[in-house]
């Protein structure tokens, strides 16, 4: 009987793009970065070394050592913004793939320069006429989603620090409220709650009681509870589009809430210091962002200064 020569093949934990992957994931697994900055590294890392292994032939030398890659790097570099990508998604790219190959095989470090970000204006916040308009959506589509909107546009959190709400994180009285908070890096802030999100985050706690369905019974812990559980980052994304769209405002996403807070802020006379701890920004230059007047702003001032007649 003739026994079958067995050829050993080479073991795909050689390969050192999956070594690298594997790094990054460990790496992201014990890092204090936001869950959803985690995400975005794991999916550009992957977009980077699908499109290296489509240009295997061009990038040899991709993981041999610096020279070799940072040149297939910048070639991706060049790739992305040829087709059209913003800026600060380059510059996403570049964070992840650094750490891409600092973790991986041959621990190789790289520098490329980043895509150059134009300076911003003042963010987009939404007009007051459209804010009333987005509570009114928001009230009727029930006490949940009310209580949602009204928490986003109330204490201006991020929609990760949103959806990460327990319970034990508010505080509500007929008088008072706070939300805890637990920002980007696990830096922690205590927000004021106003009036209106007071209101309705104490109407959609007694439904939330009286109702305690088989999702909250799993779940007992968390602020907002959906059919099958706790909303994710993408259950509260899907309610601020929805109430969006029913108050007219297509595409609205949570940080458009945030902005919209910010602004009104500063409106009301806050001096960056008190937005930059409230908003938990840690650099006061990004604070700084919503005192540049937007061209809404300059109209109106223009109007009402040269207003001669």
């Amino acid at each position: 009987m003739t026994t079958a020569r067995i050829i050993q093949l080479r073991p795909t934990s050689d390969n050192p793009a999956t070594k690298a992957r594997a790094a990054l994931d460990a790496f992201l697994g014990r890092s204090s970065l936001a869950e959803y900055t985690a995400r975005a590294y794991r999916r550009q890392a992957s977009a980077y070394l699908d499109w290296l292994a489509a240009h295997a032939g061009a990038h040899p030398d991709a993981w041999t050592d610096t020279v070799g890659a940072e040149g297939a790097v910048t070639a991706y570099r060049r790739r992305l913004l040829a087709d059209g990508a913003a800026p600060s998604t380059v510059n996403q790219m570049l964070a992840a793939v650094t750490v891409l190959y600092a973790e991986g095989p041959g621990r190789i470090g790289i520098r490329v320069t980043r895509a150059r970000v134009p300076r911003p204006g003042a963010p987009e916040a939404l007009t007051v006429q459209r804010e009333n308009a987005l509570r009114r959506a928001a009230d009727r589509r029930g006490p949940r989603d009310a209580a949602i909107i009204a928490l986003l546009l109330g204490t201006g959190a991020r929609v990760e620090e949103c959806a990460g709400l327990a319970i034990t994180d508010v505080a509500v009285t007929a008088r008072t409220g706070s939300a805890r908070l637990l920002g980007k890096g696990s830096q922690v802030r205590t927000v004021p709650i106003p009036a209106p999100a007071r209101e309705r985050l104490g109407v959609w706690l007694g439904v939330r009681a009286e109702r305690l369905t088989a999702a909250a019974l799993a779940d007992p812990g968390h602020l907002w509870l959906g059919q099958r559980g706790a909303l994710t980052v993408e259950g509260i994304t899907k309610t601020v589009l929805a109430a969006g769209r029913e108050a007219g405002i297509d595409g609205l996403r949570p940080h458009a809430l945030r902005h919209t807070y910010a602004t009104r802020l500063r409106e009301g006379g806050a001096d960056p210091a008190q937005i930059q701890a409230l908003m938990g920004h840690v650099s006061l230059d990004t604070t700084a962002r919503y005192f540049r007047a937007s061209a809404a702003e300059v109209q109106a001032l223009v109007d009402r200064v040269l207003d001669y007649d």
